[in-house]
């Protein structure tokens, strides 16, 4: 497995993977898969990851800037989603750990994560890769009319924006 840079021929296998993590309902509140144009508007132009094997893309992560206010520029919020057939096997750690190095080199102190409670993997994925719990949002938003929690999760560089 290697990991690249996700280009806009990817975006076929992206948002095959990306539905397969709205069908989980316990990845998104998100119901339907947008247009390329509409995904690439909404992430940071750097930051975005695919991981391969055998040409054969198994998982992808990204980030969304946090706010359009200068004072939140070193945030992103990630996005890092694992084919079905891919999880369970390192992908998605690998994937998370390359955004990490990512959102460094483009200068970014913190990266987020909102999770579902229910998203057991996604909770030990992050702390694993050194993310820390900073808080529980209740009943932040609804998803097929249930009120969601949603827990926050950040990773704070030790390179970037400490002096």
């Amino acid at each position: 497995m290697n990991i690249r840079k996700m280009t806009p021929t990817d975006w076929d296998a992206v948002a095959a993977i990306y539905a397969e993590g709205i069908a989980t309902g316990v990845a998104t509140f998100e119901k339907d898969i947008p247009t390329y144009e509409s995904w690439d508007a909404a992430h940071m132009k750097s930051c975005r990851l695919v991981a391969v094997a055998e040409n054969q893309i198994l998982g992808w992560a990204a980030l969304s800037p946090v706010s359009n206010r200068c004072v939140y520029g070193g945030i992103g919020e990630v996005s890092v989603y694992v084919s079905s057939e891919s999880r369970g096997h390192g992908v998605g750690k690998t994937l998370l750990n390359a955004l990490v190095t990512e959102s460094e080199a483009a200068g970014l102190w913190t990266i987020q994560s909102g999770i579902f409670p229910e998203n057991e993997s996604s909770i030990k994925l992050h702390k694993n890769v050194g993310f820390r719990l900073i808080g529980k949002r209740e009943r932040v938003g609804k998803l097929d009319g249930i009120w969601r929690d949603n827990l926050l999760f950040e990773r704070r560089s030790q390179r970037v924006g400490i002096d």
